[in-house]
């Protein structure tokens, strides 16, 4: 499934990564694993359905995906084209006014933040655009009309720099003493600000890096270790859980 991707104006790169135009011919099903920051789709063509315990649940036209933990197994049906906007970790507050932590696990209806008849606009408009150009055109004036123009939480900034840097191996207790505060407030702001507590933000980042990696170790218990687990059957699992495979049948297809 290529992915056509479009940087986003000077004016949203401090909150989004990355827009994408995905184009899919054929119905098929595939696997997601989780990443930093949430996600907003928008179907022009065809429509998307989630397939969660061997149900599938269709979702929304134009939707709203809040931060994973595990992976999530999607299926498209023939023909479905989809606008893709790729938040950066903590960006997509800038948009919404709800405390994001209530999206997580969660991929939700966007008539839930904004009048339905706004969003029938939008999606009329981008059923109506001429190319992958123009539609990312659409929903880049439609984001700039709902950002919040307040600066940036300095707190969650820092806190998210310090888990990066390390790798997500932190204990929350001392992130919060190098932030010089408490952990409840801090537990409390960044599930409002990111989308899911610092432990399990920290969680994802540190499976995401040990991803990356696994080409410069030797082993999986090297991995593991580097990954800051105490035991190779610990990071199994919770390796199982983040891609829905063992470490050898995962990256045995790389």
């Amino acid at each position: 499934m290529p992915l056509e991707t479009y940087i986003p104006s000077d004016a949203l790169k401090p909150f989004i990564q990355s827009f994408g135009i995905q184009q899919q011919e054929h119905e098929e099903t595939y696997k997601v694993l989780p990443g930093t920051g949430l996600v907003l789709g928008f179907q022009y063509t065809g429509r998307l359905s989630k397939i969660k315990a061997n149900e599938v649940v269709q979702l929304s036209t134009a939707g709203i995906t809040g931060l994973q933990d595990g992976y999530s197994v999607f299926k498209n049906q023939a023909g479905t084209g989809t606008v893709l906007v790729f938040f950066k970790a903590g960006g997509a507050a800038a948009f919404f006014r709800q405390p994001l932590h209530e999206l997580f696990r969660e991929s939700v209806s966007l008539d839930n933040f904004m009048l339905r008849s706004e969003l029938l606009l939008l999606e009329e408009q981008l059923c109506e655009g001429r190319d992958g150009k123009a539609r990312i055109n659409i929903v880049e004036r439609f984001l700039l009309q709902r950002m919040n123009v307040t600066p940036p939480d300095q707190l969650i900034v820092t806190a998210l720099s310090l888990i990066h840097k390390a790798k997500g191996i932190i204990r929350i207790q001392e992130l919060a003493r190098q932030l010089h505060t408490s952990q409840s407030p801090l537990e409390k702001k960044f599930r409002a600000v990111v989308g899911a507590s610092p432990k399990k933000f920290a969680s994802i980042i540190r499976m995401k890096n040990a991803i990356a990696q696994h080409a410069n170790t030797g082993s999986l218990t090297e991995l593991s270790y580097e990954a800051g687990f105490y035991d190779q059957a610990h990071f199994i699992k919770e390796f199982k859980t983040f891609t829905g495979e063992t470490p050898e049948a995962f990256f045995g297809k790389k």
